[in-house]
C-alpha cells in the first residue's frame, strides 16, 4: 500500500527527467571521451595545471576506480579522478577534471553554498537513512510525531539537493573559465566541454526535483492520514 499509493504518480516527472539526464550524460561523455584535446594533456595534468595557476599547492590529485566516480574531498583537500579521466587525454577528461578543481577553488575561496552543503551533510546522511522508515512507521501506527519527524529529516535532504545546484553549476562555470583563461582547451573544443558539464549538471537538477516531489508526497500522505 505504502509503496504503490496514488501519490507515487507525483514522482513520474522526476523519474523521466532522471532517465533523460543519465542518457544525456552517457551520450555526451561517450562522444567527447573519444575526442582528444588539442594539448594532449591527461585529466590529471589538466587538474594539476589549474591548481598550480591558482596557487593551490596543498590540494592533491588521486586516481580512483569506477566510472564517473570523480569528486573533490574537502576533508583531505583531494581531487579524485576516475581512472579514465585521470589518464585519458580527451575533451571529456579535461572537462571533468576542471570541474572537480572548480570545487577545490570554491573551497579555497570559502564559497558559501559549498560551506553550507558540507555543514548539513551529517544531517542529510541521517535523513537519507531514517526519514522514510520513521514516516511510514508513523503512518502505519497512526503516530503523527513519527511522521512529522520523518518529514523534518527529509526536509534536510531536500535542502542538501537544492544547495547542491548552485555548487555544481558554479563549479562548472569556474571550470570553463579556467580552461579558457589558461588556454587549456582550443576555442573549437569549448562547446564539447560545455556539453559534458551541462549534461552532468542536469543529473543534479533531476535529483533535486525527485527530492522535492518526494517531500510533497510525504506531506500529502500525512494530510490523507489525518482525513481518516
Amino acid at each position: 500500500m505504502f509503496l504503490f499509493d496514488p501519490t507515487m504518480i507525483l514522482l513520474i516527472p522526476a523519474l523521466i527527467l532522471a532517465l533523460y539526464a543519465q542518457s544525456k550524460v552517457r551520450s555526451a561523455y561517450a562522444k567527447y571521451s573519444r575526442i582528444p584535446n588539442s594539448h594532449g594533456l591527461t585529466g590529471a595534468q589538466i587538474a594539476a595545471e589549474i591548481l598550480r595557476r591558482n596557487g593551490l599547492t596543498d590540494v592533491q590529485i588521486e586516481e580512483v576506480p569506477g566510472e564517473l566516480s570523480d569528486h573533490y574531498d574537502p576533508r583531505t583537500k583531494t581531487v579524485r579522478l576516475s581512472t579514465a579521466n585521470y589518464r585519458e587525454r580527451s575533451i571529456a577528461a579535461a572537462s571533468v577534471a576542471a570541474h572537480e578543481v572548480g570545487h577545490a577553488i570554491q573551497h579555497a575561496t570559502a564559497y558559501m553554498p559549498l560551506q553550507l552543503r558540507h555543514a548539513i551533510l551529517p544531517a542529510t546522511n541521517l535523513g537519507s537513512w531514517m526519514a522514510f522508515p520513521l514516516f511510514f512507521i508513523g503512518l502505519l501506527f497512526s503516530t503523527p510525531f513519527l511522521m512529522d519527524l520523518g518529514i523534518v529529516l527529509f526536509t534536510g535532504v531536500v535542502l542538501f539537493h537544492v544547495v547542491t545546484l548552485p555548487v555544481e553549476f558554479n563549479a562548472s562555470s569556474r571550470a570553463l573559465k579556467q580552461l579558457v583563461n589558461h588556454g587549456l582547451v582550443a576555442p573549437e573544443e569549448l562547446e564539447g566541454a560545455r556539453k559534458v558539464l551541462n549534461a552532468a549538471a542536469l543529473t543534479y537538477v533531476a535529483a533535486a526535483t525527485m527530492a522535492v516531489l518526494n517531500l510533497l508526497r510525504l506531506l500529502m500522505l500525512k494530510n490523507l492520514s489525518e482525513d481518516y
